[in-house]
């Protein structure tokens, strides 16, 4: 498996998101354990998860538990691989997203996300979502604290504009490695802050990166480019759209969500596809 850095940590160029495995139309239990060792296998190691990955208001981290659970039970070495979780998005369980980025609710969610994934200190805390209720600075206070205090070793923001990465970065003391924000050929309005983490040298970490969990299948039906490639190389649209977005930038490290073992097992091999110059361009106008 092909390398990136987030901070000082290197991990695999493509990482795993886990939220499929813990929102509406999950699989059960068994299958998700199967998808996340098939990763390991495949040589992932980032996974990506949240406290808000969850259905019912009664089970506030099922994914990190869940990852947990499967790291433990898998039979090979997993000292390298980095769990990214987050704070700061809260799911009441009707379905809706809401935000809470006060630093006393930051502070208690990563305390809970610490004993959810039984580790001393947390590899990668992200601040989820900014709240518009409480000053940004206020909560990358809190996440400073966290960092300062080593209950996380890294520290990153997602749904952050290219404004609140500067911030947030001075904020942190220049800490900042990270920047997860939604990015695929259908949402393409994060160019911006890609180029920006590209310019700093922090890590972008697109997530739905095939388009989201009910878009991923049919990306190359609805972008005729990605098929094309893909088919020349004898691969899926979607090991194209990967393969694309890991050229863009040596800073890009693609998390696609998965619930299925050979979806993930897919997406890995697109770290070893390279494109020409030709086919990045079309597909980077696509």
């Amino acid at each position: 498996m092909k390398t990136r850095r987030i901070g000082d940590t290197v991990v695999s160029a493509i990482g795993l998101g886990g939220m499929p495995m813990s929102i509406e139309g999950r699989p059960d239990e068994q299958r998700s354990v199967a998808t996340i060792h098939a990763a390991l296998e495949a040589g992932v190691t980032l996974i990506d998860t949240a406290d808000a990955y969850h259905l019912f208001a009664d089970e506030v981290g099922h994914n990190e538990s869940l990852i947990a659970r499967a790291l433990a039970s898998y039979g090979g070495d997993t000292s390298d691989v980095l769990v990214a979780t987050k704070g700061g998005h809260l799911r009441p369980g009707d379905g809706t997203w809401t935000q809470d980025g006060s630093p006393a609710y930051l502070k208690q969610a990563c305390e809970a996300s610490l004993k959810r994934l039984g580790v001393e200190a947390i590899g990668l805390y992200q601040f989820h979502r900014p709240d518009p209720k409480v000053p940004y600075e206020d909560s990358i206070g809190a996440i400073r604290d966290l960092l300062d205090e080593g209950k996380i070793q890294q520290a990153g923001i997602s749904n952050a504009s290219t404004q609140q990465i500067q911030l947030a970065n001075e904020i942190l003391g220049g800490r900042l490695v990270s920047v997860q924000n939604q990015f695929s050929p259908r949402f393409r309005s994060s160019e911006a802050e890609l180029q920006l983490c590209a310019v700093l040298g922090l890590a972008f970490l697109p997530w739905s990166p095939l388009g989201g969990i009910s878009q991923a299948a049919g990306l190359g039906t609805r972008f005729d480019a990605f098929a094309e490639v893909g088919a020349a190389h004898g691969v899926s649209p979607q090991q194209a759209c990967l393969a694309w977005m890991l050229a863009k930038a040596p800073v890009v490290i693609p998390i696609p969500g998965s619930s299925r073992p050979e979806t993930i097992r897919d997406s890995v091999a697109a770290a070893d596809l390279v494109l020409s110059a030709e086919e990045f361009a079309r597909l980077d106008a696509a």
